[in-house]
């Protein structure tokens, strides 16, 4: 029974999964179907939802089309060609309910200390609602779980209401104030077009430029989703199309020499939506198109060209009472400070509660390079598992094609290593190093890695934790292929080989591969 409570009142499971959004509800589903019936999901939160649930600001959806923002065994009767926040929300809830991932999760669960213990090949898992034990470890926390807070002097003595946008203040009554706008990310390009006819003013500081492509939403009406019900193929097609339209625009962000009709795409929307020439001036990036993450939008442009907004091409350098100064020293009035900063993307704040061989936190292994095999295992860290984790994302795959392919691999690993009778498996150090040079390798000659790049992609200064390089395809394909041999098997009872000698199968019968006998090779 999942959750049955050992002797030692640690609650017992065979997998332990940490997040209950998008990422946790397709693990529960996917390891049930793969037969592992004993899953437990710990989530902090009173409900799930991940980053749908924790971010209300108005305007917010998704920058994929929402036919691929979907589980492939979930297929849902969108609204919109882009579905906005609610209605995803909604669509989670919808599937784990009716998949039964729900019965699964702990709600009001944070967990403070995950520990490897290597005499019993097991994790050790403290939380706020009592202790775990797990086989497997899967930690499904997402990319965009902490947000970024500008360090501005004076902030913290503004007399009115500041927050960010991942943790909107519905309270703030924005009608009729003075609203300053800190950042021009994805999320600000979302809720402006939202709050400002409701401003009395918008002062929007930008430090960065966005390229920013049309957004072809329309509705998905009833009657056609009676038709696609009718028609599979006919579904299926349209969802194909969806597919191949992101992969054309996500093939020149790897091969470069192929960007210029996309910029000129970018560049025409700009010019049709925005007269002024200073301002477009002020909007038109310096940097080859995708090397900040890609923006679609019909709305944000027009809004900036409205008479109660004023951009300013300058970071927020500090402010004083109720104004914020730009760094070009010009000052704007404001009732209300939203910040638009987004996240620590890459960052997983576990890191620092996750212990591994040794002892020794993820939070300081990555501490020089966020790492990880397939952007699944990392070395040192036996039976963990890491859901949309380093290098796997790129400008224009849906996460959803990510996690299931993700998930297919994680179920085949776990698959194995009760099949062989093994206790623990654990990546080999050099099979991660292969994979992060030819990682790095490939990055280079991207839009994804210009030379001294920060930003959205930049989970460490100079080096790049999110993109994958190469096509979604591939990505499925190398997911699709575990491969025993990227890993050290060790076996019950035994206890892990020191580090230095982990890679290297003549440690004798401490570690084998899946389906040796005892003590051989």
């Amino acid at each position: 029974m999942a959750g049955e409570t050992s002797g030692s009142d640690r609650q017992a499971a065979e997998v332990v999964v940490i997040g209950a959004g998008l990422s946790g509800v397709a693990a529960v589903i996917a390891l049930r179907r793969a037969g592992f019936d004993d899953v437990v999901v710990l989530e902090k939160a009173d409900r799930l939802g991940g980053t749908w649930r924790d971010n209300t600001y108005p305007g917010c959806g998704c920058d994929v089309p929402a036919m691929l923002y979907e589980y492939s065994f979930a297929p849902h009767p969108w609204s919109r060609c882009f579905a906005d926040r609610s209605e995803i929300l909604d669509y989670l809830r919808l599937t784990a309910s009716t998949h039964g991932a729900d019965d699964a999760i702990r709600y009001g669960t944070e967990v403070l200390d995950a520990r490897w213990e290597p005499g019993a090949h097991r994790w050790s898992l403290e939380t706020t609602a009592g202790a775990y034990t797990a086989r497997a470890v899967i930690v499904a926390t997402g990319p965009w779980h902490r947000p970024r807070l500008p360090g501005i002097p004076g902030l913290d003595a503004f007399p009115g209401p500041v927050f960010h946008s991942a943790r909107w203040n519905h309270d703030a009554d924005l009608a009729g104030r003075r609203v300053a706008v800190v950042g021009t990310g994805a999320s600000a390009v979302q809720f402006l077009p939202e709050i400002q006819p409701a401003a009395a003013h918008l002062d929007v500081f930008q430090s960065t430029p966005h390229w920013v492509l049309p957004k072809p939403d329309y509705p998905l009406p009833a009657r056609l989703h009676g038709f696609l019900g009718r028609r599979p193929a006919a579904r299926r097609a349209l969802r194909g199309m969806h597919h191949w339209t992101q992969e054309a625009v996500g093939l020149p962000l790897r091969h470069p020499r192929l960007l210029r009709p996309l910029e000129a795409v970018a560049r025409l929307h700009l010019r049709t939506s925005v007269p002024d020439r200073a301002l477009r001036e002020a909007l038109t990036p310096d940097y080859r198109l995708g090397g900040r993450r890609l923006i679609t939008s019909d709305a944000y442009y027009p809004t900036l060209t409205r008479p109660n907004v004023r951009l300013h091409a300058t970071r927020a350098a500090a402010v004083e009472g109720s104004h914020v100064i730009g760094a070009d020293g010009r000052r704007a009035p404001a009732d209300v400070i939203v910040l638009a900063t987004g996240y620590h993307v890459g960052e997983i704040p576990l890191a620092r509660r996750l212990y591994g061989t040794g002892g020794v936190p993820l939070a300081r292994t990555w501490a020089d390079d966020r790492r990880a095999y397939l952007g699944t295992s990392v070395s040192g860290y036996p039976n963990l598992f890491l859901l949309v984790g380093p290098n796997l994302l790129t400008g224009t795959t849906a996460v959803p094609t990510v996690l299931e392919a993700q998930l297919r691999y994680v179920a085949t690993a776990l698959t194995h290593l009760r099949s062989s009778g093994s206790a623990a498996l654990d990546v080999r150090p050099e099979a991660e190093a292969a994979h992060q040079r030819a990682l790095r390798e490939a990055l280079r000659t991207t839009v994804y890695s210009p030379v001294g790049g920060s930003g959205y992609y930049f989970g460490l200064p100079g080096v790049n934790t999110f993109s994958w390089p190469w096509s979604t395809a591939r990505l499925v394909k190398r997911l699709h292929a575990f491969s025993p041999d990227a890993y050290v098997w060790t076996l019950p009872g035994a206890l892990p080989a020191p580090r230095e000698g982990r890679d290297r199968l003549s440690d004798g019968p401490l570690i084998r591969r899946p389906g040796a006998r005892p003590g051989g090779p």
